[in-house]
This record gives structure tokens, C-alpha cells and sequence, in this order.
């Protein structure tokens, strides 16, 4: 349904983001990577360039995260719970 405009019926990666995820992402604060928006493609994926080391990330979301990221923005990842935090937006991603 997200990929055609509704909203998303599953939390799986990259789609909804479930209360759960969003505790447990925020229990574990050690675990959140800085990175910054290198591109985005039309799909909804994005390219991350982390801020530690330059390691490159993909990240895909269903739920419109491409939407609120603009090339250079700096945002944050959660890769054992696949969350992607833009400011104080959080969307539940696909790592790949």
C-alpha cells in the first residue's frame, strides 16, 4: 500500500514504524550512527555517507523518508533496529 500513496500496513523494514521499534532504538543510544545525505534516488532510497569513517549506507523507506532528506542534510541511523532519525522525524528503514 505505501508504494502507492497509503499508508503501510506492515512493519517490516522500511515500512511502518512500530512503538516497540521506536523504544528500542531510544534504549539504545550508544548504537546511533551520524551520517549525511549523499543522494537520493526516486524510489525512496538514499545513499548515507557516515560522519566516523565515510562508510557508505543505503537506506530505502516506504513511508516517505526520502521526502524529508535533501542531499547534505545530517541525520542519524539505528542499524539493529532500522531506524532513520531526520531531525525529530524517525523512519523505520531498509538496510542495504
Amino acid at each position: 500500500m505505501c508504494v502507492h500513496g497509503g499508508s503501510c500496513s506492515t512493519f517490516a523494514p522500511g515500512h511502518a514504524m512500530h512503538l516497540i521499534q521506536s523504544r528500542l532504538a531510544s534504549a539504545t543510544p550508544s548504537e546511533w550512527v551520524d551520517a549525511i545525505v549523499a543522494s537520493i534516488d526516486d524510489a525512496g532510497a538514499a545513499e548515507l555517507s557516515t560522519v566516523a569513517d565515510g562508510a557508505a549506507l543505503l537506506v530505502w523507506s516506504g513511508a516517505g523518508a526520502a521526502d524529508a532528506l535533501e542531499v547534505g542534510t545530517p541525520v542519524a541511523v539505528h542499524e539493529r533496529y532500522h531506524v532513520l532519525a531526520v531531525g525529530d522525524r524517525w523512519f523505520n528503514v531498509l538496510l542495504g
